[in-house]
């Protein structure tokens, strides 16, 4: 009753953005929870910090279009999930991709599909923490955390990142950046999203 009540009061918009809220509150994954200031992911562990809720494939599309990915970027993507930022970016804009996660099952089913697609030479995923990953390859990185988290990874991004590397986030800012584009993206479902993309100095 309460729900039906709150609902009928909804834009159609804002009703399905409740409904893929409550989709992803039911699932097996926990809802997304804000890390205490000072405290990073450091170690292997079932706990996670980001839950995992795939980028629609338009938005992906349009993340690496608006980074302008070419042949001869390096695209990494931290906590990537299943892999389709990874996938696309080797398959359909053919630069070098790498993801970075820390699921055992995540990492698993990522990498299997990138063996059965034959983009090995092209893209691959590391089981590891994205706060000790080694970034100064990428000329690309996408993300799709908190803004919490995008503001802990920051001096990662700044220490390592070359001079020109694209940085797109989707729907979170990254906090002490002035964006140099910022996009909206409607997915099929009829929810908007939001990209960001910063430059580095």
């Amino acid at each position: 009753m309460w729900t039906r009540k709150c609902v009928s009061g909804l834009s159609p918009r804002h009703t399905a953005a409740l409904i893929v809220l409550l989709i992803a509150c039911c699932c097996r994954f926990a809802a997304p929870q804000e890390v205490p200031a000072g405290k990073k992911l450091s170690t292997f562990g079932s706990e996670r910090i980001v839950p995992f809720v795939p980028t629609p494939l338009e938005v992906v599309r349009r993340m690496l279009k608006l980074a302008k990915v070419e042949r001869d970027d390096v695209v990494y993507d931290l906590g990537s999930g299943d892999g389709r930022i990874v996938i696309m970016a080797a398959q359909k804009f053919g630069a070098q991709a790498v993801g970075v996660e820390l699921d055992d099952e995540l990492f698993k089913k990522s990498s299997d599909r990138i063996a059965q697609l034959g983009l090995e030479k092209r893209a691959r995923i590391l089981h590891e923490n994205m706060f000790e990953t080694d970034l100064r390859h990428a000329t690309v990185v996408t993300l799709y955390l908190l803004t919490s988290i995008n503001e802990q990874l920051r001096p990662l991004l700044e220490k390592q990142l070359r001079p020109g590397a694209r940085v797109v986030s989707h729907d979170f800012l990254v906090h002490g950046w002035e964006p140099e584009k910022v996009e909206k993206v409607t997915s099929e479902n009829g929810i908007e999203h939001t990209i960001y993309l910063y430059v580095r100095p």
